[in-house]
């Protein structure tokens, strides 16, 4: 008699169910899968669960909070590929890169201060240079973090151009107060890669769109997205009851 199937894991069932989705999309769009990047965004969830999507195949996670992530990262494998998301305070930037070897991309450099100690950071660790996207504030909202779509191209020139240990990876947004986007969120961002491939010369094919989160990364995909940030779709929803 052959052995019961084993059921899979709410957490594993979960990330496969959005892989698909990010496929289903990406084709809709006329785009190859392969295309387009899933972080699991783990914030405040336990690094068992974090331990459970990379025992399913997945290596691109990323973390919110500074210390959060010091905590969880030593824990996980050193082939995870650490995105930080949002904004980083310039005065934790060498907390983070020092406890986060195989940090490989900080999507959320809004200003030149934090470009610049993140380029001072990178060139005393010797490390490779680091990846970075500028983040875009394309709803307006106070309360997001983000440089205005007008001062995109004056950073990103300055990042290009002034920080050699920084690598200039593409653009970001975080969209409305409930972290949503518009499809006008969208074209704001996609219009700002635009100018600024244009100032730098750069092919905007090579030049990463980071927008999309649970609630709607398969509309950020049909808009041009190469890079979503999934979390309670994958881990549940947040306690933030938890967090330090």
């Amino acid at each position: 008699m052959a052995a019961p199937a084993v059921e899979s894991r709410p957490v594993t069932a979960a990330l496969r169910s959005v892989l698909l989705r990010v496929r289903q999309a990406a084709e809709r769009a006329g785009t190859s899968p392969e295309r387009v990047r899933v972080v699991a965004v783990s914030k405040t969830k336990p690094v068992s669960l974090l331990r459970e999507v990379y025992d399913a195949g997945h290596r691109c996670f990323g973390e919110n909070y500074v210390q959060e992530f010091v905590d969880k990262a030593p824990q996980l494998p050193g082939d995870i590929e650490w995105h930080f998301i949002g904004h980083l305070q310039s005065n934790k930037v060498k907390i983070l890169l020092n406890a986060v070897p195989n940090l490989t991309m900080v999507e959320g450099v809004d200003n030149e201060k934090v470009a610049n100690i993140l380029d001072k950071v990178v060139s005393s660790l010797g490390r490779n240079p680091l990846n970075v996207m500028v983040q875009v504030n394309t709803s307006g909202e106070a309360s997001k973090s983000g440089i205005d779509p007008s001062g995109c191209v004056k950073l990103a020139e300055h990042i290009k151009l002034h920080c050699p240990n920084l690598a200039l990876s593409g653009l970001m947004t975080i969209g409305m107060p409930d972290y949503t986007s518009t499809p006008e969120n969208f074209r704001t961002l996609v219009n700002c890669r635009s100018q600024v491939c244009k100032a730098l010369e750069m092919s905007e094919d090579q030049f990463e769109l980071s927008m999309g989160m649970s609630g709607d990364f398969e509309q950020a995909i049909e808009a041009g997205s190469t890079n979503v940030r999934v979390g309670s779709t994958i881990f549940g929803p947040r306690d933030y009851a938890k967090k330090k």
